[in-house]
């Protein structure tokens, strides 16, 4: 603590910082149990005949966040891959991702790199068909791009290691990065796929879409079943309670050690007042009761006994016997600070 008790630059920091980490993991804490809260009150609808029934009977034709599961199914025609034959799908991501190590300065390691150095997507409208068939509903998925968690199977996969000559290698030792090769990626929503949708499912005209709610709630097309969907966005939310929960004690425990020493700060304080108050009484009472002349030959230690000792070699009169006895080694003068060589008992007459 620096002085009058206020906490120092490097404690007000910490305490500051400790507060922001909780309040930001208190606020994703928060956000992700409205989520969980959102999905666990979405309405389940079923894809089936009765859909369209349900969809005219709700206001404005629209079920603001709804959970449907189907199948997936092309409109028009669909993507095939481009590694894999007879692989065809409505949605395909094709990566390019360089792998390398960097030397870091600091740690004095080479650490593992991954940078995307190209990405395309491409995409074919598809629709959600009942599993079983035959129902003849089918809801168009509009905007899947947008969805929070878009499930892709990765079809293809090559990793193409660099070649280096040895003067390449001794380059990326001097310039601290050394490339280790480039892996291709492919993955695609599969036709077929078991998909579940939750998002706003509403009736434009003859067509039934899912699309990206507009209250802020997330958009899925998730390969797990709605179950377990919820169950990963309940574990979410524990996690980062229990992340929030520890970040509070923290900044409760350095709050309550700052309290504490500014209490004691404030305890010695009061202690000192307390100490400076019984000296000016001391003061008053010798001045009362002797009219100064016991005041003048007091101890300047505890102003109660009279002086009784010469300290030499500086000469001085100010001690009784027992304050004398009692100042700490090396024994020094109480006025000027001068070392005590010997002492010379006073005797009053």
């Amino acid at each position: 603590m620096e002085g009058g008790g206020r906490p120092s630059a490097t404690q007000a920091v910490l305490l500051a910082a400790s507060t922001a980490v909780t309040a930001l993991l208190y606020s994703v804490y928060r956000q992700k149990a409205r989520v969980a809260r959102g999905l666990e009150g979405a309405r389940k609808v079923r894809l089936d005949g009765e859909l369209r029934a349900v969809l005219l009977e709700a206001p404005g034709r629209c079920v603001p966040y709804a959970v449907i599961e189907g199948v997936v199914q092309s409109v028009k025609e669909t993507l095939s891959s481009q590694f894999v034959e007879s692989c065809k799908g409505v949605v395909q991501r094709l990566t390019l991702q360089e792998h390398k190590m960097v030397w870091n300065r600091t740690t004095h390691l080479w650490n593992d790199y991954e940078k995307i150095i190209h990405q395309r997507t491409n995409t074919t409208p598809f629709d959600l068909v009942p599993a079983e068939g035959g129902a003849g509903v089918t809801v168009r998925v509009v905007k899947p791009l947008e969805a929070a968690e878009l499930s892709l199977e990765t079809v293809y996969e090559k990793f193409h290691p660099s070649v280096q000559s040895f003067t390449d290698v001794i380059g990326h030792y001097i310039s601290g990065e050394r490339p280790k090769g480039i892996q291709e990626t492919e993955q695609m929503l599969k036709v077929g796929s078991a998909l579940t949708g939750v998002g706003e499912l509403v009736l434009d005209n003859a067509t039934i879409k899912l699309q990206p709610p507009k209250q802020g709630m997330p958009y899925y097309l998730s390969s797990l079943d709605f179950e377990s969907l919820l169950q990963k966005q309940e574990s979410s939310v524990r996690f980062w309670k229990i992340l929030t929960v520890v970040s509070g004690f923290a900044t409760c425990a350095v709050l309550f050690f700052l309290l504490r020493k500014q209490y004691r700060h404030h305890r010695e304080r009061q202690h000192l007042r307390q100490m400076q108050e019984e000296f000016r009484q001391a003061q008053e009472r010798l001045m009362n009761t002797e009219g100064g002349e016991m005041l003048k030959n007091a101890c300047v230690v505890c102003l109660s006994s009279t002086k009784s000792c010469v300290f030499l070699e500086c000469g001085h009169v100010c001690s009784c016997h027992e304050c004398y006895q009692a100042l700490p080694k090396p024994k020094k003068c109480p006025i000027c600070r001068q070392g005590i060589t010997r002492v010379v008992p006073l005797y009053n007459s």
